[in-house]
């Protein structure tokens, strides 16, 4: 039984090293080397025609910045949307472009992947076959081998095909390993190339929008130079009363008053240029805290000891408020540097009134949220760019919490200014998670209520420019 069973593994072992040669055997035909060459050809003519419209596009915007120094004249406003209209629509034959590009790019991820699980599965199956084999001689002892009804030169043969497949099993632990990386990096790659054409759909979904106003304003305009230039300066007056109706707008602050939003552009502006994240979706950010706080009241702390508090309207007790003493200790110190009473000053109150390590802490100081020992890490990066002292800082004040938001939106992955970018950054702000469907606790409402924010906030921050 023992000679039968250890020729067969004899017998097994060429047949499996031949199986995992052609596993990792590389293939690369000369059909395969033609359709790569032309697949370059049209990728390098269609990156060729993606350079020349986006020359084109730097022509237009800057005649559109050309033209908005001439707008509040007739003429003047006509030739701005024209040149709007025209920058929107080579953005959108450049991203279509791209589009199609990253369509292509995701197939081929998608094929590799497929190939390489194919791959990696088939490894795995013939890993599963060896390692059987292998324990097969593994379970005879050495005596019972040797007693074997074999001479000593095959009881060698045995012993070196033994060899032969231990050798093998382990060249093969190390292909698969190598394969199931590589399929990972494919994942990641494809991960990037999706999220570009989401962004890329968005801005093409953005600038179609931006052709349908503009095309509307044209309209309109036209209409007006076959009367009198008297009835462009109604037209003229009724949109200087919109954008100041605008500016005036009060803009809402979670646990401290609201302020025009002339005024919150102006901080949003400020933290957009050390930091590079969209004003709008600085102002989006702070808006969704807002309502938040809307519809979840605020809490006062009871106890620094415990971390204990109540609700700010209702008196209805939180357990663990703030997290003690990591978060407690520095809310003292903000408050008593800034002359306020811990007892009277409001924080975010946690999304229940019975502490559970999935329920978490709430704590969040301001407009911005930030807990307490979270704006102890950021007050000297706050400070540098507002030009006060790090304890001089104020988690309550619009300008300081606006710049605050910035750096962590910034430091989250904002600033690349794109639609994937910017979602998962305040998906994050608000969970320390990138955003996706069945996380605990959810946050993609958080991500697509603030992008939903921006965009109504980048029309009128747009509309302003252009009055």
């Amino acid at each position: 039984m023992t000679n039968t069973r250890q020729r067969a593994v004899v017998k097994l072992a060429p047949l499996f090293l031949f199986i995992l040669s052609l596993l990792f055997l590389p293939f690369v035909s000369s059909a395969q080397t033609l359709t790569e060459q032309r697949i370059a050809d049209q990728e390098t003519k269609l990156r060729a025609e993606y350079d020349a419209l986006q020359k084109e596009i730097e022509k237009w915007q800057g005649i559109l910045t050309e033209t908005q120094k001439k707008a509040s004249t007739l003429q003047g406003d006509i030739s701005f949307l024209n040149a709007k209209i025209k920058e929107a629509e080579l953005t959108i034959k450049a991203k279509n472009i791209a589009i199609g590009q990253l369509a292509k790019e995701i197939g081929v991820k998608t094929k590799k992947i497929g190939e390489l699980e194919g791959k990696l599965a088939r490894g795995r199956q013939s890993l599963a076959e060896l390692i059987r084999k292998t324990n097969e001689l593994d379970s005879y002892s050495l005596p019972e081998a040797i007693l074997t009804n074999k001479d000593l030169s095959e009881f060698f043969k045995d012993f070196d095909s033994y060899l032969s497949i231990k050798s093998a099993l382990q060249e093969h632990f190390a292909e698969v390993r190598q394969v199931k990386k590589q399929t990972e990096a494919e994942r990641e790659q494809l991960d990037v190339k999706k999220n570009q054409e989401t962004d890329a759909k968005y801005v093409v979904e953005s600038r179609k929008k931006v052709i349908g106003q503009s095309q509307k304003e044209k309209t309109q305009l036209l209409t007006v130079t076959k009367q009198e230039e008297k009835t462009y300066q109604t037209v003229l007056a009724e949109r200087q009363k919109r954008a100041a109706q605008i500016r005036a707008a009060l803009f809402r602050l979670r646990d401290t008053e609201g302020i025009p939003f002339g005024k919150a552009l102006e901080y949003a502006g400020l933290a957009s240029s050390k930091t590079g994240v969209r004003p709008a979706l600085i102002l989006a950010i702070l808006s969704q805290e807002s309502d938040l706080g809307k519809n979840q009241g605020s809490c006062i702390l009871s106890s620094l000891t415990t971390g204990d508090g109540v609700g700010k309207n209702t008196g209805t007790f939180f357990e663990k408020v703030m997290k003690a003493p990591r978060d407690t200790e520095p809310f003292e110190n903000i408050t008593k540097q800034l002359g306020r009473e811990w007892t009277l000053t409001p924080v975010s109150c946690p999304p229940g009134t019975t502490y559970s390590t999935s329920r978490g802490y709430g704590g969040g100081m301001g407009p911005s949220q930030f807990i307490p020992s979270t704006w102890e890490l950021f007050k000297e990066r706050i400070g540098s760019i507002i030009g006060l002292g790090a304890d001089s800082l104020d988690p309550w004040n619009p300008e300081h919490s606006f710049v605050a938001t910035a750096i962590y939106l910034s430091d989250l992955g904002a600033a690349g200014d794109g639609y994937s970018a910017e979602r998962n950054a305040a998906c994050k702000y608000y969970s320390g998670a990138s955003c996706r469907a069945g996380r605990k606790p959810p946050n993609v409402f958080y991500g697509d209520s603030v992008m939903q924010k921006a965009e109504e906030i980048q029309s009128n921050i747009d509309f302003l420019k252009g009055v």
